[in-house]
């Protein structure tokens, strides 16, 4: 053991260790990176497809030395709300840009309902061609690591699964009365057979729509649906990928970052380091946090105590200020464990000189000495290094969901959501984010459709930095992020509400 966690250690000091670590059709989309069926593998090196790079710039969008930042073209297709988007490629951390982007304008077509149970209700929206339901409009970030396959796939398809799960709430969510708690026993092929119903009654069960026994009925919002919806989109799209992993080439994993507009609201749902805020007048207002082995310590030593095989003999869930010595036993040392936000003192036992779960600090903490992130999509396949013990069952798809109500709030052209991978933050805090938006939306019309890409490159290129002599180099001369950075930059005020 005492070889492997050397070994592990020096991989992470080099900077070679994992890194922050009803199913759609599976068919290729109009607006993202990638590859259908038919298409390259999805290991094969490619950027989002609303870009629209040209062989020569796609070539430039792949050099380590010179670092070109990356945005839709003036004169081509412009993204929804006229977003801003900017990429630039890693210092040559790994071979390619491993960061995947989609931005999208999906319809949640209605499924067919059962005649006589929830029949068309007023407020319901019917389409051209009769087909009823809703839009949503949806940006995403995929931050892989240990190769792009699986950021590649749920930039893909991970809007399919999210728009799967909404189907069966078009007529629920445009209907302003409480979400029923019991839908029909079969929601595909027709009502229940009224001796059913007959026979049910005689046997004295209630039904559905009967007054509650004990009045006990929680309150379900529409809202809360919906942030259930996304949740079970996640999964899915981890499980298509567990799947997929071998005949589709995924190797490694993904943190993912989603925003989702939906009558009226925002839903950003993260799983992993990638972090989303909001600048609304000067304010800034978190919509995500990190998941990493700090952040989520006290669930990690929960699982590792409820399942010490998870383990494999190797590791101890509790944690302790640095590694325990074999000098140290029968001492009191500092530690704590999955209970505790403090520190207290212990005995050292044989058990306390095991490698611990969580060890590091900041960035540089790892789980099982393997992985900085303890959310996100992918991974099924990695294990602690040289060893049998699997990470998977510690690492966590689904996401913390937020929501930001647009409607209770009235928005000026410079308030803005900001999406951005890790890149970004790692060398780059709120508020300087927030100097660097307010300072760009300022230099151009408020009606100027690309101030928002202005403001995305500004803040690729400031957390880049220049290349010098001692690398990459902010304007303090810190050290730039060397990672692949992404931002999304969207304007609060949506479609055409400024002219």
């Amino acid at each position: 053991m005492l070889l492997r966690v050397r070994a592990a250690v020096a991989q992470l000091a080099a900077g070679l260790g994992a890194g922050p670590g009803a199913q759609p059709p599976a068919e290729g989309r109009g607006g993202g990176a990638g590859a259908g069926r038919g298409s390259p593998p999805p290991a094969a090196f490619c950027r989002p497809a609303f870009l629209q790079l040209t062989p020569e710039e796609l070539r430039r969008a792949d050099d380590h030395t010179g670092r070109a930042v990356q945005s839709p073209r003036d004169g081509r297709r412009r993204l929804p709300w006229s977003t801003g988007y900017a990429e630039v490629i890693n210092a040559g951390k790994s071979q390619h840009n491993e960061d995947q982007a989609c931005c999208e304008v999906v319809f949640v077509e209605q499924r067919p309902s059962p005649r006589g149970c929830l029949s068309a209700r007023e407020g319901s929206r019917e389409l051209d061609g009769g087909r009823k339901g809703f839009y949503f409009h949806y940006w995403a970030l995929f931050d892989g690591h240990a190769g792009s396959g699986a950021a590649v796939m749920a930039s893909e398809r991970l809007h399919l699964h999210i728009c799967e799960q909404l189907r069966e709430l078009v007529e629920i969510l445009q209907d302003p009365s409480p979400p029923p708690i019991c839908l029909p026993h079969d929601t595909q092929t027709g009502s229940a057979d009224p001796n059913q119903v007959s026979n049910a009654e005689d046997r004295g069960e209630v039904p559905n729509d009967a007054v509650p026994r004990f009045h006990l009925e929680k309150a379900v919002s529409h809202e809360s649906l919906v942030i259930g919806a996304i949740e079970n989109a996640f999964k899915h799209m981890d499980e298509q990928i567990e799947r997929e992993r071998a005949s589709q080439h995924l190797p490694g994993g993904c943190c993912a970052l989603a925003a989702i507009y939906l009558m009226g609201k925002f839903y950003v749902a993260n799983a992993g380091d990638s972090r989303a805020i909001i600048i609304r007048n000067g304010e800034i207002i978190p919509m995500s946090r990190e998941f990493t082995p700090e952040t989520e310590r006290q669930r990690l030593q929960f699982l590792a105590l409820l399942r010490p095989e998870l383990l494999g003999k190797e590791f101890t869930h509790l944690e302790f200020p640095r590694r325990v010595q074999p000098k140290e036993l029968g001492k009191k040392m500092l530690y704590r464990d999955q209970n505790m936000n403090g520190w207290a003192y212990k005995k050292i036992e044989e058990d306390d000189l095991k490698f611990p779960l969580i060890f590091g600090e900041g960035k540089k903490a790892r789980m099982m000495a393997t992985i900085g992130v303890t959310r996100g999509l992918g991974d099924h396949d990695l294990k602690v290094f040289s060893s049998n013990i699997h990470i998977k069952p510690f690492l966590s798809c689904f996401p913390e969901v937020r929501v930001y109500d647009l409607t209770q709030y009235e928005h000026c052209p410079d308030d803005v959501l900001v999406l951005g991978t890790d890149g970004l933050w790692d060398v780059t805090n709120d508020e300087e984010v927030a100097a660097v938006v307010m300072e760009v939306l300022t230099s151009y019309e408020p009606n100027d459709p690309c101030r928002y890409t202005m403001v995305a490159q500004e803040l690729v290129v400031r957390s880049r930095g220049v290349l010098k002599e001692r690398g990459w180099r902010l304007a303090n001369d810190k050290l730039g992020s060397g990672d692949d950075i992404s931002v999304f930059v969207i304007p609060l005020g949506g479609p055409g509400n400024y002219t």
